[in-house]
C-alpha cells in the first residue's frame, strides 16, 4: 500500500516542457492508465494517486491521446468518477461497452512483453520526478516481479558493489549486477551511466542495500551524481520510500528486455536440412581432398585394374 506521505508533488507536472523535442507525457498518461485498469481492485488511496495524476496530464496532452484514455476507462467499470467527468467535457462517449479480452497465454504474454519494453523505455526517458511517480505507481500494475535475490547472495553482492564503486571500477560493478540482477552487461551499463540515479537506487532495494551503502556508492561511482550533494540526498529519500515490490517489477522488466534480446539473437534453425547434416557420420562441412599428382593417380589406376 502506498503512503500518503510517500505521494509525489504532481504539481511539478503542471510546468513539465518539451525535453529535446519529445514530450513524454502521451506516453505517460496512457501507460499510468494501461497499469492502473489492470487491477480489478483498488484502495482509496490508490483512487486517489491515480486520479490526481490523470486530472493534471489530461490537460496537457492532445485530443488523440485523451480519446485513447477514456476507451480504456469505458471498459472499467469502478474509473474514478472525477476522471470521466473530465473526459466527457470532449464529448467523448465513454458508454462504450468493455471489449471482451481473450486470456489466452500466448495473447497475455504478448502484450505484457509490449507494455513491459515500453514502460522501460518511459522510465528511461522520464524525469527524476516522472520516474518516482512511475515507482510509486508500478504496484497498480499486474506485471510479474523479479524473483527475489537470496539473501546470502544479496549480502556478498553488496560487498562486491561497494568495493568495485569506492575503486571506480565501473566494468566490475557492471558485471555484478548483470551477475546478481540477471540483466545483460548492456542494461547494467546504462543503469551506471544513468545521469539520474534511480536505476541504482531500485538495484539497491532489491538487494536490501544499507542506505549508508547506497551513499557511498552514489559519490563514488557517478560523477554526475557525486557532484551533486542535494541529488545524493534525493535519492537516499526516493530509497526510502520505494517498495521491494515495486523494484522487483522493474527488474522483472528489464530481465524481460533481455530475454527478448536473447531469443532474438538466436541463430534460426534452416527449414531445409542438407542430407549431411542429419547423418552424424558425415562432417557438417566436406573435408578438403587431398593433392595428387597425375602420375599418382595414374599409377593407382592402373594397379587397380591389373
Amino acid at each position: 500500500m502506498i503512503d500518503p506521505k510517500n505521494h509525489p508533488n504532481l504539481n511539478g507536472l503542471v510546468e513539465l516542457a518539451n525535453r529535446d523535442g519529445v514530450d513524454i507525457r502521451p506516453t505517460l498518461l496512457r501507460v499510468m492508465t494501461d497499469l492502473y485498469v489492470q487491477k480489478q481492485v483498488h484502495t482509496e488511496q490508490e483512487d486517489q494517486h491515480y486520479t490526481e495524476l490523470a486530472l493534471r496530464l489530461i490537460d496537457l496532452v492532445d485530443a488523440k491521446t485523451r480519446a485513447i484514455v477514456a476507451a480504456k476507462i469505458a471498459g472499467y467499470p469502478t474509473a474514478p468518477l472525477a476522471v470521466r467527468r473530465r473526459l466527457l467535457k470532449d464529448h467523448i462517449a465513454l458508454t462504450k461497452p468493455a471489449v471482451e479480452q481473450d486470456d489466452t497465454p500466448a495473447q497475455s504474454s504478448g502484450a505484457g512483453a509490449a507494455m513491459a519494453d515500453e514502460l522501460s523505455e518511459l522510465f528511461f526517458a522520464a524525469s527524476a520526478e516522472e520516474r518516482r511517480l512511475i515507482l510509486l505507481n508500478l504496484p497498480f500494475s499486474l506485471l510479474p516481479e523479479a524473483t527475489p535475490v537470496e539473501p546470502a547472495t544479496a549480502r556478498e553482492s553488496i560487498h562486491r558493489l561497494e568495493a568495485a564503486a569506492l575503486g571506480h571500477n565501473t566494468e566490475l560493478f557492471a558485471r555484478e549486477l548483470e551477475r546478481t540482477l540477471a540483466i545483460s552487461r548492456e542494461q547494467a551499463r546504462r543503469l551506471i551511466d544513468d545521469q539520474s540515479g534511480e536505476p541504482i537506487v531500485v538495484a539497491a532495494v532489491v538487494l536490501g542495500m544499507p542506505a549508508s551503502v547506497l551513499q557511498r556508492i552514489l559519490l563514488c561511482l557517478n560523477p554526475a551524481i557525486s557532484q551533486s550533494v542535494q541529488r545524493v540526498y534525493e535519492l537516499a529519500v526516493l530509497h526510502e520510500e520505494i517498495e521491494p515490490p515495486s523494484a522487483l517489477r522493474l527488474v522483472g522488466i528489464w530481465q524481460a528486455a533481455y530475454r527478448a534480446e536473447r531469443k532474438l539473437a538466436a541463430p534460426r534453425k534452416p527449414e531445409h536440412q542438407p542430407i549431411y547434416w542429419q547423418d552424424d557420420s558425415k562432417p557438417a562441412t566436406p573435408a578438403a581432398r587431398p593433392k595428387i599428382s597425375w602420375e599418382e593417380h595414374a599409377a593407382t589406376r592402373k594397379a587397380d585394374s591389373a
